[in-house]
């Protein structure tokens, strides 16, 4: 399976592709920073980042987009900043057909790490021995970007198809009744209609 993760932000937005085998192995296959500057209107610094996620997901052809879950922080131009960009990644996914999923800070750490308040130097060596990279990623918001890559990956369980080795009968059940619950939440989503 084939993730992009993103770390989002309007000053610097981090992009990690990874690749993640059926048992679990990921390697790196893109990693980068893109960012825009602060001297920019609010929706030239949106633009900026938009098209460079186009020319990401165009070059990289992801299966899923894995981006950071906003979350309460007491800079509200920064949550702001955050969720913005957040909305521009997802809708160019959407545009494409690659589903989009979330996950907290903790989520990642905790997934990648063990621990859910680990720290980002923590974060960023795992990441360099898991995807057995000679150097750490840089900046940080890189890192983080391929720590939720990974940590979909592995959450998700969607790298391993069901009936690869070591998938139990309840793991299987697990997986289906899954699937089956998020078929009956977008059924039962409405559709937007102008008057």
């Amino acid at each position: 399976m084939r993730v992009i993760g993103v770390d989002p932000g309007l000053t610097r937005c981090g992009l990690g592709v990874v690749d993640v085998a059926p048992n679990r192995t990921a390697t790196l296959v893109g990693v980068g920073v893109v960012g825009s500057s602060h001297v920019l209107t609010l929706d030239a610094r949106l633009l900026v980042i938009a098209e460079a996620i186009d020319q990401w997901l165009d070059a990289f052809k992801p299966d899923v987009l894995a981006i950071e879950r906003v979350f309460a922080q007491t800079n509200l131009s920064t949550v702001m900043g955050v969720a913005q960009v957040s909305g521009v990644v997802m809708v160019a996914a959407a545009r494409r057909g690659i589903p989009v999923a979330m996950h907290t800070p903790s989520e990642v750490k905790a997934a990648v790490t063990g621990n859910g308040r680990a720290d980002k130097a923590s974060v960023t060596a795992m990441v360099t021995r898991l995807l057995r990279l000679s150097e750490p990623p840089k900046p940080a918001d890189a890192a983080d970007a391929l720590a939720l890559a990974i940590a979909h990956a592995w959450r998700s369980g969607s790298a391993f198809s069901p009936a690869s080795a070591g998938t139990t009968a309840a793991q299987q059940l697990w997986r289906d009744a899954e699937t089956k619950s998020k078929v009956q939440k977008n059924k039962e989503k409405p559709g937007a209609t102008w008057h």
